[in-house]
């Protein structure tokens, strides 16, 4: 066992984030989120966080990997269909309460890539990780910084 490390984060998963160099991208994808077939797509890493929700993911892997300072949004959601335009989708507010506990530029750190344009992104993210979200447009990539 070790010190101070989320338990919430598998040793698996903690090798992947060791791994991951600058720039590296890590999705994590809800519950719907096709993350196997995406990360069959270009050889990406596939892990699954099942019964856990994103936020309490994000929380703990923001614990021990930076965000990319050297990019404007280094945590990057996926945008509704304009069929689903009057959804609330609440879990983003948490999700940049999350990122301002541990980046400095809170909320303004998060943008948006288009559904399917997210779908391509997740391809040629380093790892997939496929959690038990139940909230919909909940999936995130996130962009690993440098330790200054």
């Amino acid at each position: 066992m070790l010190k101070n490390i989320p338990s919430i984060l598998s040793p698996e998963l903690l090798k992947v984030l060791c791994e991951m160099g600058h720039s590296d991208r890590i999705c994590i994808g809800d519950g719907n989120f096709p993350g196997a077939a995406m990360a069959k797509a270009k050889n990406a890493i596939f892990l699954r966080a099942d019964g856990h929700g994103i936020p309490e993911l994000l929380d703990a892997i923001l614990t021990v990997m930076p965000l990319d300072t050297y990019v404007e949004t280094p945590a990057m959601l996926m945008e509704k269909m304009d069929c689903d335009k009057d959804l609330e989708i609440p879990v983003w507010d948490t999700y940049k309460d999350v990122i301002a506990k541990h980046d400095e530029r809170g909320g303004a750190a998060v943008g948006n890539y288009e559904r399917f344009e997210f779908y391509e992104q997740a391809k040629d993210c380093y790892c997939i990780l496929q959690s038990g979200e139940t909230e919909i447009y909940a999936n995130i990539i996130l962009q690993k910084g440098v330790i200054k």
